[in-house]
């Protein structure tokens, strides 16, 4: 069930593209530099011992102006920017193509549906009309609660969140998983740290404000009830450091067990709204939060809980409703959060939803026209290349013991590589998408996904599904499929150029490679057998071992202030942190082993090691808005670019021994304070 991307957002660019494109620059990706590194974007002023990622970054950083319609700007959204206008193209043509078929069909489809702005703000908000009768009709928390179960498929808030997935316990069949829920803004600490307190109180105006558009009574009344009840969820809730430990998070329910264990929520109801009733067993995340957030609920009167639930059902439908909804989203959700000044094109945001909602079939004519066959080729020798540098780093790890480096060894044997896409794509037949719909065709495609999922529970596990789009510039690593997913647009520059230089190739994509190959040993990935099981086949002493080197990791993190009083969380982070500090070890040593015993190149003036570092350090070059690098620290699993390059490079003897980094610069760790975990 566990997923571990190598980063939140999707990006793309490729050399590769076909000669249809190649006229076209802004559908072909730049290279970087003339071997795969743009030595433009350094500042030599800086050593390496000083800030490594600076004197990597720092000249290009310092030219860089975040585009308005962004929050942050860096080497993944510039591909992004790419990927982007190449699904533009594509859904253009198929848009104009109205004698076009099945999938190419819904496409088009879908995309003129958002692309027609002046037929959806004619509408205003008479899209909410059914949707906002049923809840106004609810009498009972009963009522509510189906309500509430009904919106895992459809626009709308929960206090409690169910899904389908692997069964971790079990990963060849599906569960139903049950979370804790029901908070609107991004992170529980924005409801109860004094530094959020500026967003929080604009949040009760935007709550105000689309109550108002939506036609509901008493707007700023229930907007005071509805943040009330969410502080009080987000007081109890767990921490997202909590709620990366897969250990506690694996709690198997019967239903009659659930409205036990957490009286004061009607789970029948909740069950049957979300077609649910079915299930046997129910996995719970958060065990000890859901008795205190059902005690909300119960508290909590009918009334604010339909108002809280008009509230959530048109604010997630906001940006597919008239102009004043979609404004009102933007400058809460885009400005206020993140800072992002300008609303992005609408085309950009149309071609989002496409790959959104019904991306294999938009990535079906991405990879005919941008992904070849020699690409995945190139792609599946580079990720053998690492798994045999993983093989090579466990067989001589000298803190693991001889009983448990063979487990970790029979798990590296049944790792499963999936590159560019998948082997069998998605079915969307009986998805009926209707040109002069866009509100429709946006819940028609929730609730068939949501179908989709529940129509496999208790089904055996497709193992080769994959949860990410080809168009997407990302990698993850599923522990309970133990396999790793490589999308097609992520394989081009700056993360790989077979016209560039192999150690800048090995440094970037060799080191996204074995960064999700490290996930399946990091702090909880380690947590799963070869076969995908949640199971312990550490022993005792190699376990405390791994701990102790872990917490070293974290504390390094938890060091870095990153904005004045904001640092990272390294238990929040400490899964992303062992994947960057192994993905860096593994891109050497492959690199070392493609040399066959020859010395590496110098181009101009830099080794071979010096270079896989750069590659890395090129990867992360980015900035970031003040107020998404907030909401970043308190929510997101990975670091700040800038840590994702220095504090894995300073764990690496190679790395002082490249650039000559000695006792005194602000890089220099002391050998015995180095973490040594692959």
């Amino acid at each position: 069930m566990s997923m571990k991307s190598f980063w939140l957002a999707a990006v793309a660019a490729s050399a590769l593209a076909t000669a249809a494109h190649a006229a076209d620059p802004s559908l072909t990706a730049p290279r970087m530099g003339t071997w795969g590194f743009d030595a433009t974007g350094q500042d030599r002023s800086v050593s390496p011992g000083q800030d490594f990622y600076d004197y990597a970054n720092g000249a290009w950083l310092k030219r860089l102006e975040i585009p308005a319609d962004r929050s942050s700007y860096g080497s993944f959204d510039a591909l992004r920017e790419l990927s982007t206008a190449r699904m533009h193209d594509l859904l253009e043509k198929a848009a104009a193509n109205r004698a076009a078929t099945g999938d190419d069909a819904r496409i088009g489809a879908l995309y003129r549906s958002f692309m027609d702005e002046k037929a959806v703000d004619a509408l205003g908000a008479k899209p909410l009309a059914p949707g906002l009768a049923t809840i106004k009709a609810a009498r009972t928390r009963e009522d509510v609660a189906r309500l509430m179960g009904k919106t895992q498929g459809d626009f709308g808030g929960s206090v409690f969140g169910a899904f389908v997935s692997d069964d971790a316990k079990d990963p060849t069949r599906y569960a139903v998983y049950v979370t804790q829920a029901g908070l609107s803004l991004p992170n529980r600490d924005y409801y109860l740290e004094a530094r959020f307190a500026d967003q929080k109180a604009k949040y009760e105006a935007y709550v105000a404000q689309i109550l108002t558009l939506a036609g509901w009574p008493e707007p700023q009344a229930n907007a005071k009830a509805i943040v009330a009840m969410e502080t009080e969820i987000a007081k109890v809730s767990w921490t997202a450091a909590q709620r990366r430990d897969r250990d506690l998070t694996y709690n198997p329910y019967e239903p009659a067990r659930l409205a036990a264990a957490a009286p004061g929520f009607p789970w029948a109801a909740f069950l049957q709204g979300a077609g649910l009733s079915a299930a046997k067993r129910v996995i719970v995340r958060e065990d000890s939060a859901l008795p205190k957030i059902a005690a909300i609920y119960s508290a909590t009167p009918v009334e604010t809980l339909k108002a809280y639930e008009a509230f959530t059902f048109a604010d997630q439908a906001a940006p597919y409703l008239s102009k004043a909804f979609d404004q009102a989203h933007y400058q809460f959700r885009e400005k206020t959060i993140t800072g992002q000044a300008e609303q992005k094109p609408r085309w950009k945001r149309g071609v989002a939803l496409v790959d959104d909602q019904i991306g294999e079939a938009l990535g079906r004519l991405y990879v005919q026209t941008y992904f070849s066959a020699q690409d995945k080729d190139k792609a599946v020798a580079l990720v053998n290349d690492i798994l045999t540098a993983m093989k090579g780093r466990i067989e001589h790890l000298a803190w693991m013991g001889p009983q448990t480096k063979a487990k970790a060894l029979e798990k590296l044997s049944k790792f499963s590589v999936s590159i560019g896409y998948p082997d069998a794509w998605r079915d969307y037949s009986r998805l009926a998408i209707k040109d002069g719909d866009l509100f429709g065709n946006v819940q028609r495609a929730n609730r068939f996904e949501w179908n989709r999922q529940v129509a496999r529970l208790d089904k055996p596990v497709d193992r080769k599904e994959w949860s990410m789009t080809p168009a997407t510039v990302n990698a993850y690593y599923t522990s309970t499929k133990n396999g790793i997913f490589f999308p097609a647009a992520i394989l081009q520059p700056p993360f790989f150029d077979p016209q560039g230089d192999m150690a800048v190739n090995y440094g970037a994509i060799g080191a996204v490679i074995g960064h999700e190959i490290t996930h399946g040993f990091d702090d909880q990935g380690r947590k799963s057998d070869g076969d995908g099981r949640l199971v312990d086949w550490w022993t005792p002493e190699d376990n405390a071992k791994f701990k102790v080197e872990a917490a070293k990791l974290g504390a390094q993190y938890s060091a870095m202030e990153i904005l004045p009083g904001a640092f990272i969380k390294g238990e929040q982070t400490m899964g992303e942190n062992i994947g960057d500090l192994g993905g860096v070890l593994l891109a050497l040593d492959a690199y070392h082993v493609s040399l066959r015993g020859q010395p590496a190149p110098v181009i101009d003036g830099l080794t071979g090691d010096q270079r896989v570092f750069l590659g890395w350090a090129q990867v992360w070059r980015s900035k970031v808005r003040d107020d998404r690098q907030r909401q970043l620290l308190v929510s997101d699993p990975h670091s700040p670019g800038r840590a994702r390059v220095d504090i894995p490079t300073r764990n690496i003897d190679a790395f002082y021994d490249a650039f000559g980094v000695k006792p005194g610069d602000p890089m220099y760790v002391a050998p015995e304070n180095r973490v040594r975990i692959w």
